[in-house]
């Protein structure tokens, strides 16, 4: 298959490079390895999308990414975000895709706060903004002529000229990515989607850590395949944790927005104490990896396995109104959340680092570009603001999209198309050894949380690489010697975006933000 343009991932980020093509003269291909489109982090957003508030500024919400950040911030490409942002949020989710946002009494856009936010700015669609953004700009992007969707291909690897041509002298030229070998997961079938332009859209890697808010599609994808490809990544030490998820048995993962604070909810040990005004004068509104920390402090203080979130002091009509599938979720497994406090704890949510790219989201390799999430773009630094996730995607993706198409003459000469069709090397008739597959994940996720977590040393970060380094090597022999299917591909770029977050967390020494070292 050929294209124009190819996107990879279905989050915001994505649906946004598509929506800002989808008027243009050029032939994109999206590809998501999910059937319907929703394991992405993108439809499990809660909180909402940063807005404009009543006495808001650009830099109001400059100041307020830059404190987030721990100093690590972009400055150049904070301005773009805070200025860009809410004219993009009016422009593309308000009036072409018409999403209907919670409103006040009044019938205004309603506005709520979360942590290290200095004003209520975030506009959100109850408690389930994400999904409702992804499938309606979904809806937008599939009504477009020139846009087609392969749902349930899993990309493999990037082409690029370098290594997957027979062009013997393109390591001496600047590198350029061609398309991507992608999996049908229904059939087996390996194709090759070449096109001028990609985008890497894949999302984040949370399923990489034993706990995590993450759908199981982020494992990396991204990363690792641009990695591989000989892309630059940065920052990949700032992992962000979620300082509340449902700690329940039966419901694991499940978060509980930040927006829950934002409208009172306390935080609240096994004594009945609010402990957060020990550890931050922003109390339970402080930024996530201090609430993250205090929340890992106060259940080793209190010998406890959890703490607990108390929402009972938020009006009932506020919860029905605001928070009604977290009220539903938690009633579920018999938690009501009027009259009760909800037991939570820490989760990994979000990376700060990425796939480097400039103010397009252009990557160091000719032609690829990254946004949202998979893209480190500085804007989030050391620590990510609040509701700024889905801002960046539609930001950056609108910028990927827009500098194509503004610089279409580079791009459109037909590429070198002697490309190899994809060599099964595996044993297609060896059987898939489930049981090495669990194991493998057991390892991994169980590494990452336990040395690569909230908290980290210099003896587990060691003990991080070593394991690390084997498990890479046995899963890509594993890889090699198997018939090729979407769960060892998952497999294989999970345990290299995890041996670059250690590799990146051992070398910084230095505690900023969401990457804390004790020594």
């Amino acid at each position: 298959m050929e294209c124009d343009v190819l996107i990879v991932g279905c989050g915001i980020a994505g649906l946004s490079s598509a929506i800002s093509l989808s008027d243009k003269p050029l032939s994109v291909i999206i590809i998501d390895k999910d059937e319907e489109c929703k394991n992405n982090n993108t439809y499990y957003a809660q909180g909402g999308i940063v807005y404009t508030g009543h006495d808001d500024a650009p830099s109001k919400l400059k100041n307020d990414i830059l404190n987030a950040g721990a100093g690590l911030c972009y400055p150049e490409h904070v301005d773009i975000l805070c200025h860009e942002g809410p004219r993009l949020v009016k422009e593309i989710l308000l009036d072409k895709c018409q999403i209907n946002f919670s409103q006040d009494e009044a019938g205004q856009l309603d506005l709520t706060e979360e942590g290290a936010h200095s004003t209520r700015r975030i506009i959100h669609i109850e408690d389930t903004t994400g999904k409702t953004l992804q499938q309606t700009m979904l809806k937008h992007v599939s009504k477009a002529n020139n846009i087609k969707l392969l749902k349930g291909y899993t990309a493999i690897d990037l082409l690029t000229r370098e290594h997957q041509t027979n062009d013997y002298l393109a390591m001496y030229r600047e590198p350029e990515t061609l398309g991507v070998y992608a999996l049908d997961n229904k059939t087996g079938e390996v194709k090759k989607i070449l096109s001028k332009a990609l985008i890497l859209a894949t999302g984040g890697c949370g399923r990489i850590y034993l706990h995590t808010t993450n759908p199981p599609g982020a494992v990396g994808s991204g990363f690792a395949m641009a990695y591989r490809a000989g892309a630059k990544l940065v920052n990949m030490e700032y992992t962000q944790f979620h300082p509340t998820t449902l700690f329940h048995k039966d419901l694991v993962g499940f978060l509980i927005s930040e927006a829950v604070r934002g409208e009172g909810a306390i935080l609240i040990n096994r004594h009945n104490q609010a402990f957060m005004k020990n550890y931050h004068e922003k109390k339970e509104l402080a930024p996530r990896d201090i609430v993250t920390r205090a929340i890992l402090e106060e259940m080793i203080k209190t010998d406890d396995s959890n703490v607990y979130l108390d929402m009972t002091g938020i009006p009932k009509s506020k919860i029905d109104n605001h928070f009604p599938n977290i009220k539903k979720k938690c009633k579920s497994v018999g938690i009501e959340i009027e009259n009760q406090p909800i037991p939570v704890v820490p989760a990994y949510h979000f990376i700060c680092g990425g796939i480097k790219t400039d103010s397009n989201g252009r990557t160091d390799i000719n032609r690829l570009y990254a946004v949202g999430e998979t893209a480190c773009t500085g804007v989030h630094g050391a620590n990510r603001l609040a509701s700024t996730s889905l801002l960046e995607g539609l930001v950056f993706g609108n910028r990927a999209a827009n500098h194509i198409w503004e610089n279409w003459q580079m791009y459109q000469h037909k590429l070198y198309c002697d490309i190899p069709d994809w060599i099964h090397a595996g044993n297609k008739n060896e059987d898939f050894d489930i049981a090495l597959l669990i194991q493998d994940w057991s390892t991994l996720r169980n590494t990452l949380w336990n040395y690569v977590g909230p908290v980290r040393t210099r003896r587990r970060l060691v003990r991080a690489k070593d394991d690390l380094s084997y498990l890479k090597r046995a899963i890509e022999n594993f890889y090699r010697n198997v018939k090729i299917r979407k769960e060892i591909i998952d497999l294989r770029n999970a345990v290299q975006t995890a041996f670059n977050i250690t590799q990146h967390a051992w070398i910084n020494r230095m505690s900023r933000g969401c990457h804390f070292r004790l020594n």
